[in-house]
């Protein structure tokens, strides 16, 4: 759920931002890509702080070296966060943060399924996670092309 928060806040940050005159973020958009880069480098660094070792449970148990996974997926955000802002890469970020999201949501669905803890939280079920990855999956599309 802070993922939401740390997206819609951000956005509307940055969209007022943009209508105080910074024309980078000018309309809904322009904004809402540099919030999906700021909610990427926000949950890409759960990958390499504490939480590392509840995001490893989370991957099912068929997939070999976890630990590397989440690594791999953290860089993988981080990586998707800076190409959402450079012209260049834009769709091809956009493009693989949606297959990121896509082949992450089996760690998501694994850890519901568990009933396993995310910072000694619950995580998300699965009723609310669903809509939400098909959310930044929508807004990662609209924002990159």
């Amino acid at each position: 759920m802070i993922v939401l928060v740390v997206l819609f806040g951000s956005w509307l940050i940055l969209r007022g931002i943009g209508a105080l005159g910074v024309t980078a973020l000018a309309t809904w958009h322009d904004s809402v890509r540099y919030a999906l880069a700021v909610m990427f480098v926000f949950t890409g660094a759960a990958h390499f702080n504490t939480m590392r070792r509840d995001l490893a449970q989370m991957i099912p148990s068929f997939f070999p070296q976890p630990m590397l996974i989440v690594y791999i997926t953290g860089v993988g955000e981080f990586l998707g966060a800076a190409g959402l802002l450079i012209p260049r890469f834009r769709s091809l970020a956009g493009i693989c943060l949606i297959l990121l999201l896509i082949g992450m949501f089996t760690a998501n669905v694994n850890a519901a399924l568990k009933g396993l803890t995310l910072g000694g939280r619950p995580v998300t079920p699965l009723w609310l996670r669903t809509p939400m990855q098909i959310l930044f999956i929508g807004l990662i599309w609209w924002a990159t092309h």
